[in-house]
């Protein structure tokens, strides 16, 4: 796809010149593309951001949300060629780092490339991951698990109206959560950096440091205060890190 074609899957923050980088960004079970709105110019003129649009909501609100990660995957994955003239970075929230280790895997077998950088957020390594059933509760039971979680996007859920528009992408989203269940991890071919919140309700720094079995190239765990949405509260601190992680690949 030439890049001045409109991407259904990606929502591009575009820089005055030929990018030095890409940042490819993965929202969370339930998340969209404006989650990371505030990213799109926050890394240098040199660093163009990509957020990833998730079928069934915002822009793509008509369509069927997908409730396959794999499927979800390769199909991000088979976007993203025409934006590999330059290095990509990979940064996955929760859902979205296991959509992350999936693309990655995915770009190097497919493509021959290999990211610069995966980072991931919250979210256990896959052999460790636990199913989860809420995806398959009432309406309430599943508002109730989002509310627990936090993060702005529960607020959208005590309207009635907006409710009723965003809760089938975000059961969509619980299901394919809960359908990739533990398997045996495969070795990245690229360096990995885990992130958490030290007051995250599931998910616990050591659980995030369990990626570095498979992260052959390198790891490192950056644990910053707040809950399961501590990048929200964070936003100053996690762009920060993340820049000079950026800049490091110089």
């Amino acid at each position: 796809m030439p890049l001045g074609t409109e991407s259904r899957w990606l929502r591009r923050f575009a820089t005055g010149a030929p990018p030095r980088m890409r940042l490819l960004c993965l929202p969370h079970a339930g998340g969209s593309a404006s989650f990371f709105h505030d990213w799109g110019h926050a890394f240098g003129d040199d660093v163009e951001v990509l957020a990833v649009r998730y079928p069934g909501r915002q822009e793509r609100i008509a369509e069927e949300p997908w409730t396959e990660l794999e499927q979800l995957a390769a199909a991000i994955a088979d976007e993203l060629p025409p934006y590999l003239d330059a290095p990509l970075a990979i940064f996955g929230h929760s859902m979205g780092a296991t959509l992350g280790y999936e693309i990655t895997l995915r770009l190097a077998a497919r493509y021959g490339t290999v990211p610069a950088l995966l980072m991931v957020s919250c979210r256990r390594a896959p052999h460790l991951l636990t199913p989860r059933t809420a995806a398959f509760g009432t309406d309430e039971e599943l508002v109730a698990e989002i509310k627990r979680m936090g993060g702005t996007d529960s607020v959208l859920l005590d309207d009635p109206a907006l409710r009723e528009l965003v809760l089938p992408a975000i059961r969509g989203d619980f299901c394919a959560v809960a359908r990739y269940t533990a398997r045996p991890g495969t070795a990245l071919p690229c360096p990995v950096v885990g992130y958490v919140g030290d007051g995250d309700p599931d998910v616990a720094p050591h659980e995030v440091a369990a990626w570095s079995g498979l992260a052959p190239r390198g790891f490192e765990l950056k644990v910053l205060p707040g809950g399961h949405f501590y990048l929200v509260d964070q936003r100053a601190a996690l762009i920060a890190d993340i820049r000079a992680r950026l800049v490091a690949q110089r």
